[in-house]
């Protein structure tokens, strides 16, 4: 293998959590044409944040490489409803939801991918004009102990929950999108791997070449521990306001910064083992995480943003006299908000509600360096904040929805 195909190979594999196969790939790119890469997105939650960018990075490596990048947005397929993950079928769209979400994809892709060229599709051009026969003949590829492999339809099904017709079509649609296209290489989320081997088999069956399979891990939220969601309040939007982005991921860990470099991070593999090197012989990781928000805040708005947030950060830490290096405490509540005093308890500033409510009252609690008297204070889900308990306690918090 030369030298520009190893590199090639290892950026491309970089943060993957399965690539399926990687000499089926090496073949493919030693033939020297761009390859058609596939991603399909559902129209179903429109609004990004940065654990959708992870698929979205990658796409973005194989055009730098030279290859062709297809965002397909299934607007066909949202008709459907994709069962992964659910033990219930999921609600279909309307016609008139899908295509509002699927425009607002097109404004916020193109802040990561090079809009000329990127190629957006929409499955609908090909199954718009199918009939019922063509539907049919798809079916026909595939059969049902196949799709009882995949595990929340096999669980469902030994647990005797409903298991609606259509929702075996969307692994056939899904994977028949990647005939339409000729796919040589199809990208998805790890909860997508079914899917998109279906894909493969699908293709063997129509005389295609199969595609590669390379899905990406789901990225952990600021918590550390949950999955990116909006739902949660552990998430940061592609559209939050610079001085808020930068705000959340100065709040991350030092152990999950490092999984943000690898899977949003433009760097080079090199550069960041090279930040590694740096914090293990004793550089602040604290400054190492400034690198790493200004990069993304400079990609979400523009450098000059990215410059002006971390100034503004430091400004608002350093006129209150707060700690910027606090590990990171989720705290789960069952609604929207928790009460101080339970924050300040679950942080370990006091050891209980009513010391922490005395606390409150004296006016020796702090949050985000400002004072707080009030004890039914609360904290928003999706929040993270600085409690301080007299001049020289601290704890950092996230509230987080269970």
């Amino acid at each position: 293998m030369g030298e520009r195909m190893a590199e090639q190979m290892a950026e491309l594999a970089r943060g993957a959590q399965d690539l399926l196969l990687p000499a089926e790939l090496q073949r493919k790119l030693e033939r020297g044409t761009p390859l058609r890469v596939k991603a399909g997105f559902d129209p179903t939650a429109p609004d990004l944040h940065l654990g959708h960018t992870v698929l979205i990075n990658k796409m973005r490596q194989f055009q730098q490489f030279g290859h062709e990048v297809i965002f397909l947005i299934g607007d066909f397929t949202g008709l459907i409803g994709d069962p992964t993950g659910r033990n219930a079928t999921r609600p279909r769209l309307t016609p008139e939801d899908v295509q509002a979400n699927a425009r607002t994809y097109e404004q916020q892709i193109f802040r990561i991918l090079d809009p000329q060229r990127t190629r957006v599709d929409f499955n609908s051009r090909w199954f718009g004009p199918m009939n019922a026969a063509g539907l049919i003949e798809i079916a026909a590829r595939h059969t049902v102990a196949r799709m009882l492999e995949r595990d929340d339809f096999g669980k469902r099904f030994k647990s005797g929950q409903p298991i609606a017709i259509h929702e075996f079509l969307y692994p056939l649609v899904q994977g028949y999108d990647s005939v339409a296209l000729r796919a040589d290489v199809e990208l998805g989320g790890t909860d997508q791997r079914f899917n998109l081997l279906v894909g493969r088999q699908l293709q063997e069956q129509y005389g295609q070449e199969p595609q590669v399979v390379l899905t990406m891990p789901l990225l952990e939220g600021l918590d550390g521990v949950n999955k990116m969601s909006k739902s949660l309040g552990n998430y940061i939007a592609i559209n939050d306001a610079a001085d808020d982005m930068f705000g959340k991921l100065m709040s991350i860990s030092d152990t999950l910064m490092w999984r943000y470099f690898e899977l949003l991070s433009f760097r080079p593999i090199g550069e960041i083992a090279a930040l590694r090197r740096d914090v293990a012989l004793g550089r602040n990781p604290r400054d190492v995480k400034f690198e790493l928000a200004r990069e993304l805040v400079s990609r979400f708005h523009d450098a000059a943003a990215g410059e002006r947030a971390q100034a503004g950060f430091l400004a608002r830490f350093a006129q209150k006299a707060l700690p910027t290096d606090l590990p990171l405490t989720p705290i789960a509540v069952e609604g929207e908000s928790a009460s101080l005093a339970a924050a300040l308890t679950r942080a370990g500033l006091v050891g209980s509600g009513s010391e922490a409510r005395r606390k409150i009252a004296e006016g020796a609690v702090r949050i985000d360096g400002e004072k707080v008297t009030d004890a039914a204070t609360r904290l928003q889900a999706g929040e993270a904040h600085i409690l301080q308990l007299g001049p020289r306690r601290f704890a950092r918090v996230l509230i987080e929805k269970k």
